[in-house]
């Protein structure tokens, strides 16, 4: 079955000292074993570039150059397959937020399953797995998840 990687497990991969990093990386060899393949979506991509360039200094930033960002979105690029946004994938999403009655910040995340459904793929890798409970027919999975 197909996996969206969301933004939350990409991030952990940056830092080498993260302590999710190896949970992470032994989640994907065994799903890769398994012959699973890897999405992600312009948002996810945009949200990691955020935070990755976003200042040290500043609440979770790492402070990354826009050429370091650009290395390390290129390995999110090759490893896992874009999952494209259109007029379905828009409709789905108001029709996501009125009928989940979504506000404030987890309409990100309600944009991430318009994209899904549209394309139907229904796995989800986050470490925010409670976010998406709201959503029929999406299974997340945290990395720790994957056996």
């Amino acid at each position: 079955m197909p996996f969206l990687v969301d933004t939350n497990v990409f991030l952990r991969l940056v830092p080498k000292n993260d302590p999710d990093r190896q949970l992470i990386l032994d989640a994907f060899r065994k799903l890769r074993a398994r012959n699973e393949e890897f999405y992600y979506t312009t948002q996810v991509l945009a949200e990691f570039w955020t935070v990755c360039t976003r200042p040290a200094t500043a609440r979770g930033g790492y402070g990354l150059s826009p050429v370091e960002t650009e290395r390390k979105a290129r390995m999110i690029e090759r490893y896992c397959q874009l999952l494209t946004e259109s007029l379905a994938t828009h409709q789905e999403w108001r029709r996501l937020i009125m009928t989940h009655s979504v506000q404030g910040v987890l309409i990100h995340d309600t944009r991430t399953v318009s994209v899904m459904n549209v394309h139907g793929i229904t796995h989800l890798l986050t470490f925010d797995k409670d976010d998406f409970k709201r959503f029929p027919g999406i299974t997340a999975l945290a990395p720790s998840d994957v056996t």
